[in-house]
This record gives structure tokens, C-alpha cells and sequence, in this order.
């Protein structure tokens, strides 16, 4: 990811780190008023968003430091590192979710609703769908990890929203207490699943799964009349900054300048055509009658 990018994603997080934090706020203070645990366990859902931002936005200024001489592959797996603390945040707000559910269930307290709690329960709904939305979207433009995993949190709280409205609007209609800590859990659930999500996402980039579609690599190479046959392809990282190494097969009279400007050629024409943040390692190797057998 280049620097400009890395500062567009800081100033998207900075921008919708505030607007989570006017949703948390909101959420807490009128179910605390209104003694709702579901609108309470939200609002800290929300708080959580809010957490993650910071700690995308501490992660994104570490990845953005340039290559050094401990770190030849730069520092962009701290953006993965940081996805990680937040699925560990996630967990342990989740944790908490689920006890106050069960307090609340043990010692049911009726919920004050109010015209003001249900239009607060619209308001953050709009307010995480236009967050989520605008995320989601740079995060595609920027292929940012941390945007990407981000906004998938958010649009998460948007289905909490929802049933956390129902739930308000339950109540008012005369159902009983026992359904906003139900509710509560099912906030619990939904940040689970958003923690999980991320966190399967950042072991795929730390364990380095392959990330490219080797098919279209081989057939895109093949096109190159020098290349005789390709194999041994592997990839790590990750949409915005893929590494890959594969063996070329050529004519043995090929001369080491014109096997590296191949090489050369080939890079380009990945970064082109699939990734355009590719690096690619070739090992040339001659080709022979025998080397049909590894193809």
C-alpha cells in the first residue's frame, strides 16, 4: 500500500472513530436512563467499535513505516496485528455482554421506553448504516485489511440496532422483560461472530494461506511465447501487497539477460493485468522434453 493510501485509511478510521463514539455514548447514557440492558449492551457494542478504530488507526501508523534493514518486507503485517487486538477486544466485550445478560435475567428490571429511546434507536441505526457503508467502500477502493474487517464489525451493530428496536418496541406492546436480556445474548452472538471473522482473516495472512488465483497466473504467464511452462507457484500476503515466487521452464540457450528481463516483464504484466501490488521471484530452469512431467 503506498503512503497516500495508508493516510487515507488514518483519516477514514479518525472520521468514523467519532461517529462511533457519538453512537456509543448515546446508546449507554438512554438505556442506563431507561434500564434497558439490550440498548446498554449496544451501546457498549458500539464503544467497541469506537476501540477498534483506535487501534486500526495506531496499527495503520506502524504499517505505513517504510522497509528497513530488520524489516526487508516493511511493516505491513502490523495491520494484521492490529485486526488481531481487536478480535481479542471483541471477545472480551462480548464476555461482558453475556454476564450483565444473565444479571439481568436473574433480577429483571422493567425498561422505561420512551418516544426519545426509540428515536435514539433510529438515529445510531442511520448513523452505523451510512459509517458502514462509506467503510466498506474505501476499504475496497484502498484494500485495506483494517478498513475491510472494520466496517464488517459495524454492519454487525446494524442488526443488532434492529433487534435491539424490536425488542424497545416489544416491550411498549406489553411483552415480558425476560426478552431484552434474550436479546442482549443475541447482541453477545453477533459480536462473536465478528470477532471470529477477523480474527480467521488475519491467521490466513499470518500463516500465509495462498491468495492467488493460480490458474489465471499460469494462463497469464503462458501467453509470454519465451515461457515454455510454469509450476511451483505459491503466493502469501496479502489483496494489496502479494508475494510470489514460481519456477519458469525456458530454452536453454536463453542468456541470464534475457531470462531477467522475462522475469522483469512477467511482474509487469501480473501487476497489470491481476495484482497490482505484486512482487514476483522466478526461478528459471531449462526446458526439456522430461520437464512435461511437472506441468
Amino acid at each position: 500500500m503506498e503512503q497516500t493510501n495508508y493516510k487515507q485509511v488514518q483519516t477514514v478510521l479518525f472520521v468514523i472513530l467519532i461517529a462511533n463514539l457519538v453512537v456509543a455514548v448515546m446508546k449507554m447514557i438512554v438505556g442506563s436512563i431507561i434500564n434497558s440492558a439490550s440498548m446498554t449492551a449496544d451501546g457498549f457494542h458500539s464503544l467497541s467499535d469506537g476501540s477498534s478504530n483506535i487501534i486500526g488507526l495506531v496499527g495503520i501508523k506502524l504499517a505505513a513505516k517504510p522497509v528497513d534493514e530488520d524489516h526487508p518486507y516493511g511493516h505491513k503485517k502490523f495491520e494484521t496485528l492490529a485486526s488481531l487486538f481487536i478480535c481479542v477486544m471483541l471477545f472480551a466485550v462480548a464476555g461482558k455482554v453475556i454476564i450483565d445478560a444473565i444479571d439481568k435475567m436473574r433480577n429483571p428490571v422493567l425498561s422505561e421506553i420512551t418516544f426519545s429511546s426509540l428515536l435514539v434507536m433510529i438515529l445510531t441505526l442511520l448513523i452505523n448504516l451510512l459509517v458502514t457503508t462509506i467503510e466498506y467502500k474505501r476499504g475496497k477502493k484502498l484494500q485495506s485489511q483494517i478498513l475491510i474487517s472494520d466496517s464488517m464489525h459495524t454492519r454487525s451493530d446494524i442488526y443488532v440496532s434492529v433487534g435491539v428496536l424490536g425488542t424497545l418496541l416489544g416491550v411498549k406492546l406489553g411483552l415480558p422483560p425476560i426478552l431484552d436480556p434474550i436479546v442482549s445474548l443475541v447482541v453477545s452472538g453477533f459480536i462473536i461472530h465478528a470477532g471470529y471473522e477477523i480474527f480467521k482473516e488475519s491467521r490466513n495472512i499470518l500463516v500465509d494461506r495462498s491468495v492467488v488465483d493460480v490458474e489465471k497466473v499460469t494462463n497469464l504467464i503462458m501467453e509470454f511465447n519465451q515461457v515454455k511452462g510454469v509450476h511451483k507457484i505459491r503466493s502469501r500476503g496479502t489483496q494489496n501487497h502479494v508475494h510470489i515466487d514460481l519456477h519458469l521452464l525456458v530454452d536453454p540457450t536463453m542468456t541470464v539477460a534475457e531470462s531477467h528481463d522475462l522475469e522483469h516483464q512477467i511482474e509487469n504484466a501480473v501487476r497489470e493485468s491481476i495484482y497490482p501490488n505484486a512482487e514476483v521471484i522466478a526461478h528459471i530452469e531449462p526446458y526439456r522434453m522430461k520437464d512435461y512431467d511437472l506441468m
